[in-house]
């Protein structure tokens, strides 16, 4: 499946780029006679142009060959008919109505509520509320006495204090007291979030309404969002089993060494357990409070002030670090977190005003009138089966009477009679009849004005459709990839293995010793190192003769090493002994090595994996070579010229 996200991923990331002397129209080439053009090329190139890792590909030719073969592969899986596969349809279905749901909005709405939602971002309050519970579907009689409960606690509260009434009416069912804390965009639902946003610290609101019942809210105090920070860190791991190493004592000789100057970065590529961040010095990527889950980092990461500023010793559950600030950044420009902000909108209750928006946008686009059509004739067919779950159409029911037109789209009673039977399943409580009718034909009216926009929108939308198409192609090359060569692959045991031994040379392990390193930023020490290593002096007691008077001079690492080991230089030489004295990570190291292990091939068994893949990239190359020859490629090379030309 990794494969198959990456093709996805790659297809549907979109950048674009403007060229402006090329014909977009002009044919590039063409498969069997089926002709590819520029304007397609171009944009996929570019939209992948900073994905690829490989600079080569970025070169046009070499892109195009990439392109060519991704354009063979598709004439295939057509040829075989993967399009038709009801699996293939329903995967595609599924995508493209997720893939509406970006395009299906309106614009201005959206924009103001990532705009307020950033603003909120930029702030976190701390607060308290009281909550007086009722049902956000409930009759009339009990959401006015909810409401009226909520007015008397506000007086009550203005005489008697927030806090004495908090205390004194929560019950924990019907009225809630409650401490919130600090909170920001996006914690509390919206209506809640705007309300505490829209009230100064130490006001109280207004009494105001979320799907939870009526609330009143104190804002005790607001600060700026603590933003987002970039650290360094040192991790020593506790190993398992091990009744030597001391964690603790390991990451407190480290800072020792920081303290006596020796370099952060040098010292986290050294002995860093982080594996990841080892090689980068350390390096995390940026972060915002509560993104880690690691409230002992974070707390001490955001508690230092100063770039350049170090950390003592913290425990967390992964480890003891040490932590650098590398830089202190507020929350990050509206531009650079929009795309952030308009996916979080889309997922929180501010969503529904989006919609509301965009029913009275489609409504304006598809010209259907705001005024509810006579519905009589199905008040007058609905009786009190409805409200057992089993009502049914009349036998002289008149289904084919034209009831909505959108656009081309005729909608008749029978399509709203289907809406009216679903729903009673769904019906709570005694409504009317007048009111479920109305409600019913409101539901049916939105959703199928979604639905036509849905089913039109690769016609409305360039942008949209491209996306589709990508997607849509890429689906089939993942069906014919898995079909052709990958399940293939799999099943041909005898041939993989066959492939292993023909190509042993690529699958071994490489010289490794077992060694006692010693670090020091000191190469007087090292040299004393050294010395007491030859003399088959312990590491201990060799570290109780440097690291004197409180310093520490001296770090050893033992561990069965190859070259590219963070402890190890690349230029050592891996003989048995004490080694020569080596500058490595602006220190030096000197090593000594109790065993060799030479190189070893690895058994097929523990390599399988790899080979697998090596066999299936191998099989791939000799299948596009017989699709060159089954669908004939024409170049049009006056095109790739001025494509070329005009990319440079």
């Amino acid at each position: 499946m990794k494969l198959k996200s990456l093709v996805l991923i790659i297809l549907l990331l979109s950048i674009s780029f403007g060229f402006a002397q090329v014909q977009h129209k002009d044919v590039l080439f063409t498969v069997a006679d089926e002709p590819v053009y520029v304007s397609e090329f171009l944009r996929v190139y570019n939209k992948n142009l900073n994905l690829v890792q490989d600079e080569s590909q970025k070169d046009i030719e070499e892109y195009l060959k990439l392109f060519v073969n991704y354009k063979l592969k598709l004439k295939e899986a057509k040829a075989q008919g993967l399009h038709k596969k009801s699996t293939y349809q329903r995967e595609l279905g599924t995508y493209k109505k997720q893939l509406a749901k970006n395009y299906m909005t309106d614009a201005d709405v959206n924009d103001a509520l990532v705009r307020e939602a950033y603003e909120h971002m930029t702030k976190d309050i701390n607060a308290n509320h009281i909550l007086v519970r009722v049902a956000h579907d409930a009759n009339p009689e009990d959401t006015l006495a909810a409401y009226n409960r909520i007015e008397d606690l506000r007086l009550r509260v203005l005489n008697d204090g927030f806090e004495t009434t908090r205390k004194q009416v929560h019950n924990g069912e019907t009225v809630f007291g409650e401490e919130l804390g600090w909170f920001s965009a996006f914690k509390m639902v919206y209506e809640f979030e705007k309300a505490a946003y829209q009230t100064s610290v130490g006001e109280i609101s207004q009494p105001f309404r979320t799907g939870f019942g009526y609330h009143i809210i104190k804002v005790l105090d607001k600060r700026k969002a603590r933003g987002e920070r970039t650290v360094k860190h040192i991790m020593i791991r506790p190993k398992e089993n091990d009744t030597v190493f001391d964690a603790e004592k390991r990451i407190r000789e480290i800072h020792k060494k920081i303290q006596q100057g020796e370099e952060f970065e040098a010292l986290a590529k050294e002995f860093s357990d982080d594996k990841n961040s080892a090689p980068r010095g350390g390096l995390l990527k940026a972060f915002s409070s509560g993104q880690l889950s690691v409230p002992e980092f974070e707390d001490i990461a955001f508690g230092l002030q100063n770039e350049g500023d170090i950390s003592k010793p913290v425990k967390t559950e992964f480890g003891w670090h040490i932590i650098k600030l590398v830089n202190a950044k507020p929350i990050g420009a509206f531009e650079e977190i929009k795309p952030e902000l308009e996916q979080k909108v889309k997922r929180d209750s501010r969503s529904k005003l989006i919609e509301k928006a965009l029913i009275s946008k489609l409504k304006e686009k598809y010209d259907i009138a705001d005024k509810i059509p006579d519905l009589s004739y199905f008040v007058s067919i609905l009786n009190e089966d409805f409200y057992q779950r089993t009502w049914k159409l009349p036998e002289d029911f008149k289904g084919d009477v034209p009831l909505l037109k959108i656009g081309d789209k005729q909608l008749t009673n029978a399509d709203f009679a289907d809406m009216l039977l679903s729903q009673q399943k769904r019906i709570i409580g005694k409504k009317s009849f007048d009111k479920i009718v109305i409600d019913a034909y409101t539901s049916f009216l939105n959703s199928n004005l979604k639905q036509y926009q849905e089913e039109n929108l690769e016609n409305e939308n360039e942008d949209y459709a491209h996306i589709l198409s990508e997607y849509r192609d890429g689906l089939l090359l993942f069906d014919l990839m898995e079909s052709t060569i990958w399940e293939a692959a799999k099943a041909d045991s005898i041939e993989v293995e066959k492939f292993y031994v023909k190509n042993k040379e690529n699958y071994v392990l490489p010289v490794r010793v077992y060694a006692e390193v010693a670090s020091s930023n000191s190469k007087k020490v090292i040299k004393k190192v050294a010395k007491l290593m030859e003399k088959n002096m312990a590491a201990e007691d060799i570290k109780a003769l440097v690291n004197t008077n409180g310093e520490i001079n001296v770090i050893f690492t033992t561990d069965t090493m190859d070259v590219s080991h963070q402890a190890l230089p690349k230029t050592f030489e891996m003989e048995k002994g004490v080694s020569k004295v080596y500058k490595h990570n602006n220190g030096f190291i000197v090593a000594n090595v109790s065993e060799v292990l030479p190189k070893k091939q690895k058994p097929y068994e523990d390599v399988k994996g790899l080979v697998m893949s090596d066999y299936q990239t191998y099989k791939e190359d000799i299948w596009l070579e017989e699709l060159k020859n089954k669908y004939k490629v024409v170049i049009n090379n006056d095109a790739l010229k001025r494509v070329k030309a005009d990319v440079k």
